[in-house]
């Protein structure tokens, strides 16, 4: 599963050192000709990890801080680079994963990205959307219940047809994981409802178990889907 990386640094080496320790891993690398530009790309792209240059870069550390305030990358994986000014304590507490010290050596490039692989292929898992035609059953606070279809799903919930208004909140959801046997059965609620049938449904509190069927399920999809 290929992974999406934002790097915003203007300094050559740090993208020399940087892009073979990722590529190695499958992670593709984006570095905008305009690194100024990050606040604005953040905003309008979604990253699974997200590298910021803090000390060499106008407004590094305010890029950081975009990555927790952004809607689409507040849950990406940050790697902050320094260079003395800012030390490694304060780039964790605005928000970084991993931290980088100037020079960076290939090695500990390798050994970064080796350590945060497994935060950005859970990242991606919980926002990547697999197409699904599925029947579910949605259990309501007063007791009734409905059988509909789900559209997509993710580690977080899906979307489903909600061809009828009701009048009571959701209280759960019921579905069984195509070409399984594993049913799962969790609270849930209204995430979004766009009037014209369609809906998210939003697990909440999903069984220890039923999350292990449904990542492994996911991830299986996810890879299939992307060939």
């Amino acid at each position: 599963m290929d992974l999406d990386c934002l790097v915003l640094s203007r300094d050559p080496e740090v993208v020399r050192v940087l892009r073979p320790a990722m590529e190695r891993l499958s992670i593709n690398v984006q570095v905008p000709e305009v690194a100024h530009a990050g606040h604005q790309i953040l905003l309008s792209h979604k990253f699974d990890g997200v590298v910021i240059d803090c000390d060499d870069l106008e407004d590094g550390l305010g890029m950081l801080r975009d990555v927790r305030n952004a809607p689409s990358n507040h849950n990406s994986v940050a790697f902050a680079i320094v260079n003395k000014a800012t030390s490694a304590s304060q780039a964790l507490k605005m928000g970084a994963n991993f931290v980088l010290q100037k020079p960076i050596e290939p090695v500990n490039a390798d050994r970064c990205f080796s350590a945060a692989i497994g935060l950005m292929m859970r990242e991606r898992r919980r926002y990547f959307r697999v197409p699904v035609d599925m029947p579910v059953t949605l259990f309501f606070s007063e007791g009734e219940h409905l059988k509909t279809r789900a559209t997509n799903l993710s580690e977080g919930g899906m979307a489903a047809d909600l061809p009828i208004k009701f009048s009571s909140s959701i209280k759960k959801v019921h579905f069984t994981l195509s070409g399984t046997n594993n049913s799962i059965e969790t609270r849930a609620e209204l995430a979004w409802a766009d009037g014209s049938g369609k809906g998210g449904i939003k697990f909440v509190e999903l069984p220890q178990v039923s999350k292990d069927h449904l990542e492994r399920w996911l991830l299986h999809h996810i890879e299939k889907l992307q060939g």
